[in-house]
């Protein structure tokens, strides 16, 4: 497919319209996600499954079918917490048994787990730059029968 990927409609409608182009009736609208981690999560996977599906469930951006898309997210994170942990420990630069210094394996493992994360984060819209581009409606004010806000 050439061109930019479309937009999902629950992301369109929470950035606003603005040019008022005609939003996607026909778009498959799956139910919403159940928010139990899949059970073959590791535990540190799973914890941020648990952190971040209630909060994507909100946003009406977290499908049934989004599921493997926020596992893959999950076990990026932990592959990037894990191998970034492992860079703290040894350090950047590692010496090799001939005396040579070479750049830490590690730290590959955890630059390319943080390009999945990135690409991932922007795909539910979880970035600074894609926040910036959501407009949610203005809070609601309730007024009590006497004419104060409550």
């Amino acid at each position: 497919m050439r061109g930019r990927k479309p937009t999902p409609t629950a992301l369109r409608v929470l950035r606003g319209n603005p040019r008022k182009r005609p939003l996607n009736a026909r778009e498959p609208t799956p139910g919403p996600l159940a928010l139990d981690p899949p059970a073959w999560l590791d535990a540190s996977a799973a914890a941020e499954w648990r952190r971040l599906a209630p909060m994507l469930g909100r946003l009406g951006v977290l499908t049934e079918t989004d599921a493997d898309a926020l596992a893959a997210y999950c076990e990026a994170f932990t592959t990037w917490r894990q191998a970034t942990q492992k860079v703290r420990q040894g350090g950047m630069v590692v010496v090799k048994a001939d005396g040579t210094a070479v750049v830490s394996p590690w730290l590959k493992v955890a630059q390319d787990a943080m390009g999945q994360l990135r690409a991932l984060l922007i795909e539910f819209g979880m970035t600074p730059s894609a926040r910036a581009r959501i407009h949610t409606a203005a809070p609601v004010e309730t007024v009590s029968k006497w004419g104060g806000k409550l």
